[in-house]
């Protein structure tokens, strides 16, 4: 690697941990912080300095990485912990978490007033991806800025810039609109198949290489046939960015009646006990629904 940067990453949770790691085994210099300090302590095995502090971990750095949970913690993160006071002025704050464009927008506006660039850039990919270093990376800011980032980037997947500030977002809300909706379309099948005598781990396989083919059927697809329920990306999760998604569709004064059936099983799912498992876990709610276990 030609240019060792000094990155800090905010929030070491089930993507911010591997990414971070990734980061740092690339070589940068990479400084954490999490609310919970224990999460990001694993990463002192790979050279980062774990911080008490937010605003301790961005002081001196080139970018800061977001991961954190949802838009307000972004917020708070940002503008009432003291990180984007304490940023190098010129430094580039990359939001990696799948927040509301619209928040989005607003942060980069507060952050360029001073004297500090944003990107959103959330991800896709889940887990697996942030380990392998494969994520989807969906942009929006300027040019230059995204052209900054490239050597973060590099680190973590293949990146790409859609758009101004709020793009980024935006199309990660349509990823994961594609996610969960596909979820449900493969749960459903295979109970659907399971109910009529078919063996579902069979009706997996004769279709897949087909048009019906995903990454969701391989992978979710096998979580279901196995009841594997082991989070990787919660029910809550996927709950919070399919609101997200009717929230600005709202805003856009759009219809997406698809997405809203699906806020709704998801949050049928969640309320019935499911929130921890695997956003594969609408199989569960839908098993629920048709007496099936």
């Amino acid at each position: 690697m030609s240019t060792r940067l000094k990155i800090a990453v905010l929030g070491t949770g089930m993507m911010g941990l591997p990414m971070a790691r990734r980061l740092a085994r690339a070589g940068h210099e990479v400084h954490a912080w999490n609310r919970t300090r224990a999460k990001a302590e694993p990463l002192a095995a790979d050279g980062a300095t774990v911080h008490d502090s937010a605003a301790d971990a961005v002081r001196g750095v080139d970018f800061a990485v977001s991961l954190l949970e949802n838009g307000a913690i972004v917020g708070d993160v940002l503008f009432n912990l003291g990180v984007a006071e304490a940023m190098p002025r010129g430094s580039l704050f990359i939001d990696m978490a799948s927040i509301q464009p619209r928040e989005a927008r607003e942060h980069a506006a507060r952050l360029q007033a001073l004297g500090v660039q944003h990107l959103d850039a959330p991800v896709s990919g889940g887990t697996l991806g942030a380990e392998a270093g494969t994520l989807a990376i969906m942009a929006g800011g300027d040019e230059t800025d995204f052209a900054r980032a490239l050597p973060v980037f590099a680190a973590l997947g293949r990146a790409t810039r859609v758009g101004p500030h709020g793009a980024g977002q935006l199309a990660k809300l349509a990823n994961q609109m594609i996610v969960g909706i596909t979820i449900g379309a493969v749960a459903e099948a295979l109970l659907l198949a399971e109910r009529g005598g078919a063996d579902p781990a069979k009706v997996r396989e004769a279709i897949s290489g087909g048009f019906a083919d995903s990454r969701i059927l391989q992978v979710h697809g096998e979580r279901m046939v196995q009841r594997d329920f082991a989070p990787r990306g919660r029910m809550t999760v996927q709950l919070k960015d399919m609101r997200n998604a009717m929230a600005t569709a709202r805003e856009l004064d759009f219809q997406a009646p698809i997405t809203a059936l699906f806020e709704r099983l998801y949050a049928d799912g969640v309320e019935h006990g499911l929130a921890d498992l695997d956003q594969a876990g609408l199989f569960v709610e839908l098993a629920q629904r048709n007496g099936m276990q």
